[in-house]
């Protein structure tokens, strides 16, 4: 967890606007007209069609992206009845994660009422506004009973999350810490420990997954649920054991395959957890103190799998992983509630999901180079944004086949694509290459794969079928690497530019790059020393054939693999000049931004190789190239070399490339805004074009415009694509993360395509 002062807490509160969530309009509201159609008298319209179809009120209304949570206060985290009006921050933040994690809207409400039927009563009077309930930190019994009577009497998706919310994250867990250890889950002793609203839920959802009831034994404060005690309770009763002799939960330990803790921290000690069964499993999900720590845990012996309820250890379970995306898939079908089906679903959603590569932005969020199945990892992590797409297909799919959902999904393909683009991540272009790329593969050679980064992106690419890995390097250190990181890369081939077996090869591709270069002052000699280094190597491996393509540049400055694969290889034939290209993925979908990275101030003939040059690049990616020239002015309105370049070069290709749509020069805003453009310039070519391509009068404002979207736009930026090469040869970002290795390496693989 993290540390923070007091003030710290009561400051991020209340600063600026109080509080964490406000309403948006999410309509034009700037004029009378707009307003007339908002309110009185146009929005008689909408009401009377939903008077005649009251299913219209997911047509005109947001009550199908609209959730409520409520609280009575009675239950609030570990602070306990605190009252309606103190759980607002935490009901206000359960609305702020649905938001950012699966695009729900929430209104927060605090009902003051403590006996049952009145807050029954009262949700059941503003159930007509929310398309779905998550009702929160309600204490147990009443919760119980709560939620039994407002889902037989409600026809919208209801879900205690305090209950079901754990119940299915651990759930997913288990299954999977169970499959690890070895055994069986209708093999496995259970202890749970607590007897709460998520206990006794817990405890139920692990019995639909597999656990034995009579393999269960709970305890509460008092000790041992069995069948002599008489103050249990109903849903006590349910779980009350048989086996009478354990009067304590150390008794109780002895031989457990699994510990469930849902009760209070560090009640559970080292002796406990060394008399459990061997590969034993202990959830400690008190918080913010578990019932043992996570390093007292894994200390008390060696064959163990822990998860706990905090961010700072392994196996977070944390509600997060489900409530959101349980929703969102229970709202996109209209179920009429979240039943049995759909929890598990959810469950094993989850569980599959944690089986799969790890994304490398999740990696770094979590200071890990390879998180991967395994005892430190039982579940995914909140952050990872597959969740969306993954568990709320699964639980629609549950809805639609169990009966409950009124709007069925028949395209599932666009149905994920909505999801994803939730996220504000357009990912149709990559997705797109990616699939082209896995139809043909091609052998892409890394020139630095002494490095980790590179070595988990070939992993990536060869484990998803994207490319054919051949690492340049250091052997010794390459295995090392590979070794120490747990990567499944020994059958890909490891070569040493400065190794011996390699002399012969050297001395074939330096007598052929002497041959290009031997009236430009190179030597044969030093053109066979030079095959020692491996950017020259790399480069002649593709000139050749021996591979199809070159990924270069994570630790070198940009110029110096460029400058070996020009001397190596060269530029297309047709072409004076390579120019660099960044794919920005924005919320309004791709833009390509060119020249980012290679021509300083380029000259009117110069920008319009560039854009012919980056118009193929689009047309290849599957796009229209409609291009902007961009420059500080408007078609002339000021005088400068700028402006005088750009419409050189703006006028040429309307000469020479009739059928491109191109114009220019134009300032950014004008470019971008059609609105804009259309009213100021209604004779631009580019009017009611919808502009995807932005070409750059120099280096330096390409450079920093690509920049400040990815810093301060939020846009992830692809590339940058090495344009004009004869050859596939891509330069990365010096640093660039492994997500961004792992889509230049898609790119290289398509570009080796297109080019044969």
């Amino acid at each position: 967890m993290a540390n923070f002062r007091k003030q710290d807490a009561l400051d991020y509160h209340s600063q600026g606007k109080p509080g964490k969530i406000e309403v948006i309009p999410t309509k034009p509201y700037s004029t009378q007209r707009d307003l007339t159609l908002a309110y009185s008298p146009g929005v008689a319209e909408p009401c009377l069609e939903i008077a005649a179809n009251p299913e219209d009120v997911y047509k005109y209304t947001a009550k199908g992206n609209l959730v409520a949570v409520i609280s009575n206060g009675t239950a609030v985290l570990g602070l306990g009845d605190i009252g309606p009006a103190a759980s607002k921050p935490v009901m206000e933040g359960k609305g702020l994660l649905f938001k950012i994690y699966a695009d729900i809207d929430v209104f927060d409400i605090e009902v003051d009422a403590k006996d049952i039927e009145t807050f029954v009563q009262t949700v059941k009077a503003i159930a007509p506004t929310f398309g779905g309930i998550n009702l929160e930190d309600i204490k147990a019994p009443e919760c119980f009973e709560i939620e039994r009577r407002l889902k037989e009497e409600l026809d919208i998706p209801l879900m205690h999350d305090d209950q079901h919310g754990t119940a299915i994250i651990s759930a997913a867990g288990l299954l999977n810490a169970v499959e690890i250890s070895g055994k069986k889950m209708s093999e496995i002793k259970v202890v749970i420990n607590g007897a709460g609203a998520s206990a006794i839920s817990c405890a139920k959802l692990h019995i639909g997954v597999g656990v034995k009831k009579e393999n269960i034994l709970m305890c509460d404060s008092k000790g041992p649920i069995t069948t002599t005690r008489t103050d249990l309770d109903e849903n006590k009763q349910f779980f009350a054991s048989s086996r009478t002799e354990i009067t304590s939960l150390a008794e109780a330990m002895v031989g457990a395959d699994v510990f469930l803790g849902l009760s209070k921290g560090n009640i559970l000690n080292k002796e406990m957890v060394q008399s459990m069964a061997k590969n034993c499993i202990v959830f400690a999900l008190a918080n913010p103190t578990p019932e043992i720590s996570y390093e007292e845990a894994i200390a008390a012996r060696e064959d163990i799998i822990v998860a706990t309820g905090r961010s700072d250890n392994p196996n977070q379970v944390n509600n997060v992983l489900g409530f959101p995306f349980i929703f969102r898939g229970a709202l996109d079908v209209r179920a009429t509630q979240i039943n049995e089906a759909m929890k598990l679903a959810a469950v094993y959603a989850i569980a599959n999901l944690a089986k799969e590569p790890v994304p490398d932005y999740v990696n770094i969020a979590y200071n890990s180079k390879n998180l991967s199945f395994g005892p430190e990892y039982i579940i995914p992590k909140p952050i990872d944004n597959r969740l969306i797409w993954t568990v709320s297909p699964a639980v629609a799919k549950a809805a639609m086949e169990s009966g409950v959902a009124k709007n069925p999904i028949t395209d599932w393909d666009a149905y994920v694509l909505q999801l994803e683009n939730r996220l504000g991540k357009d990912n149709k272009l990559i997705r797109s290459l990616t699939t082209k790329a896995k139809s043909n593969p091609k052998r892409i050679v890394f020139a630095e794969a002494d490095t980790y980064k590179i070595l988990k992106a070939a992993q990536v690419a060869k484990d998803e079928g994207i490319a054919k890995p051949i690492l340049l390097g250091n052997k010794e250190k390459i295995e090392a690497l590979i070794k120490e990181h747990h990567l499944e890369l020994h059958d890909v081939p490891v070569i040493d530019p400065q190794h011996k077996e390699e002399e012969e090869k050297r001395s074939v591709y330096g007598d052929l790059l002497w041959k290009k270069r031997q009236r430009k002052g190179l030597t044969q000699y030093d053109a066979r020393k030079l095959m020692r280094e491996r950017n020259y190597f790399g480069a002649m491996m593709v000139e050749t054939g021996d591979a199809d393509g070159m990924i270069s540049g994570l630790t070198r400055k940009y110029s110096q693999p460029i400058v070996s694969a020009l001397q190596c290889i060269g530029v297309q034939e047709g072409n004076t000049l390579v120019a660099g290209l960044y794919i920005m993925m924005t919320q309004r979908g791709p833009f390509f931004f060119a020249d980012c990275t290679m021509n300083v101030d380029p000259t009117p003939e110069q920008l319009v190789e560039i854009t012919a040059l980056t118009a193929s690049a689009v047309r290849q990616f599957s796009f229209i190239p409609r291009i902007a020239m961009l420059s500080y002015t408007n078609f002339g309105s000021s005088a400068g070399t700028i402006p005088s370049t750009v419409s050189k070069a703006a006028a040429i290709l309307h000469r020479d490339y009739p059928g491109l749509i191109v114009d220019g020069d134009l300032q950014a805003n004008f470019a971008v805004n059609n609105n804009l453009l259309k009213e100021q310039f209604p004779f631009s070519t580019l009017v009611d074009k919808n502009v995807n391509t932005l070409i750059f009068p120099n280096l330096a404002a390409g450079n920093i415009a690509y920049k400040l979207m990815q810093e301060l736009g939020g846009a992830e930026a692809i590339g940058p694509i090495l344009l004009g090469m004869k050859k596939p040869v891509h330069v990365l970002q010096l640093g660039s993360s492994v997500r961004e290795i792992v889509n230049m390496i898609t790119i290289a693989v398509v570009d080796a395509q297109n080019k044969r």
